[in-house]
């Protein structure tokens, strides 16, 4: 387990280990996000990275994004990022006591970032976060990794952890997975119950 969770992301960071960061937003929530939903939605990404999904929600009209990550060195590169967007609301500070309402959350490399004992906190947290009918938008891995972070998974895990608290709405292979992870993701929408 990760002792000290802002200090080993935050030591990630400032080392340039950020393996997770596939450069671009992940081509299953482009499709998604592309749709006809609502622009001044209200959209939290949690454990955000570089942001590269707020990047496109902005480019195709998005007004309401929230960005949170517990790297204080994240946090700075974001703000230099985005500047004084005010379609964007960045925050330093931990998932878990973060407060709010929304009616999205994207999920990437987040959960696969988080010690496993914590998973279902995670789904009670994503639950408390989103409004009525709110959803999970995610990308999840389908497979297992030594060690970790990352921490793999199961669809059969995630429908086991997910169901109490959301409507299963699509859970299937990523078809639009990047090349280096084709077939070892699923792409999920769960919908608060």
């Amino acid at each position: 387990m990760i002792e000290n969770p802002k200090e080993f992301w935050n030591t990630r960071w400032e080392a340039g280990q950020t393996g997770w960061d596939i450069g671009s937003c992940a081509p299953a929530f482009m499709d998604y996000f592309s749709n006809s939903i609502a622009k001044n939605a209200s959209i939290l990404i949690p454990g955000c990275g570089n942001a590269h999904e707020a990047e496109f929600l902005l480019s195709v009209g998005y007004t309401n994004i929230t960005l949170i990550d517990i790297a204080p060195k994240a946090v700075n590169h974001l703000n230099e990022k985005f500047g004084n967007n005010s379609n964007i609301h960045i925050i330093c500070g931990d998932f878990f006591e973060h407060q709010g309402q929304y009616d999205y959350l994207l999920e990437q490399t987040f959960f696969c970032a988080i010690n496993p004992t914590l998973r279902s906190d995670y789904v009670k947290k994503a639950h408390a976060l989103l409004r009525p009918k709110g959803k999970i938008i995610a990308v999840l891995f389908d497979r297992s990794f030594e060690g970790g972070p990352p921490f793999g998974g199961s669809k059969n895990e995630y429908i086991e952890l997910f169901t109490p608290y959301f409507k299963i709405t699509s859970l299937e292979t990523n078809q639009r997975s990047i090349p280096q992870r084709m077939g070892t993701e699923v792409f999920g929408v769960f919908e608060k119950e």
